[in-house]
């Protein structure tokens, strides 16, 4: 017996979303997916992450939306900064040709995001339509990067979605070993130091786990959601003290020590 898809709401430009809690369920071919069709523009995309929901969608296909349950998220207080990663982030802040840098190069961060082959895909969801919203969104001050530079080059970074103090990580990238995980430890310093206590991974991935992020209920994810993204803005300055923190604070993982 086939089985069938649940159906799907199709929607027009500037309708506003369903609720996260029609989205397709565990069992449906695409569990998390909520709607499809609407547009990319800045508003829209502000609605989306404001509700939870975010785009996903692959070249040739429809703009989808979705809103996982659960929902893979990253506690700050949580992140996991592992016995070989704390020594490459110690040698990387005393080393004078290294540099963290916040918005300095978005554009060329999410180009990189997009042609960094992903192992077990032959593409990117990060197509054209999705590169040129993001900068727009970007230069809306809602999308920042977080960018790892060497002698002058850059390295590796991440760019992600912020409204109010609600942070919703999207890629990362790396040319050198580590540079990903040290644009990440640079997002989670900032954020922690201006008390944002999570990040929002989206999809769970064992990559993410390795670094302390966990799965929660949607529910529980959409909670006080609300109260973030309408909370005054976070300050996208980097402060070299954020690295003392998070160097001192973090601990190392038990099954490092």
């Amino acid at each position: 017996m086939t089985r069938r898809s649940p159906s799907l709401p199709w929607l027009e430009p500037g309708q506003p979303f369903p609720d996260p809690a029609q989205a397709w369920g565990p069992q449906a071919p695409a569990p998390g997916l909520l709607a499809a069709g609407g547009t990319l523009d800045t508003e829209t995309l502000r609605q989306a992450y404001s509700h939870g929901i975010f785009p996903w969608f692959s070249q040739g296909q429809p703009i989808l939306w979705w809103s996982t349950d659960p929902r893979m998220v990253l506690e700050t207080a949580e992140f996991r900064l592992h016995r070989s990663l704390r020594k490459t982030l110690q040698n990387f802040v005393c080393d004078p040709t290294c540099e963290l840098r916040v918005d300095h190069a978005f554009d060329a961060v999410i180009q990189a995001c997009a042609d960094s082959p992903r192992e077990g895909q032959s593409g990117t969801w990060i197509v054209p339509e999705m590169v040129e919203a993001y900068r727009l969104l970007h230069r809306a001050g809602l999308a920042h990067s977080v960018e790892t530079w060497r002698d002058g080059q850059l390295v590796g970074g991440l760019y992600c979605v912020a409204i109010g103090r609600a942070v919703f990580g999207e890629s990362m990238f790396t040319r050198v070993p580590d540079a990903s995980k040290i644009a990440l430890a640079g997002l989670v310093a900032l954020t922690r130091a201006q008390g944002v206590e999570r990040i929002d991974c989206q999809q769970e991935t064992r990559h993410l786990a390795s670094l302390g992020a966990r799965p929660v209920p949607r529910s529980q994810f959409l909670a006080g959601l609300a109260t973030a993204t309408s909370a005054r803005p976070l300050s996208w300055q980097f402060e070299s003290v954020y690295w003392r923190e998070i160097l001192l604070s973090t601990s190392i993982p038990a099954t490092d020590a």
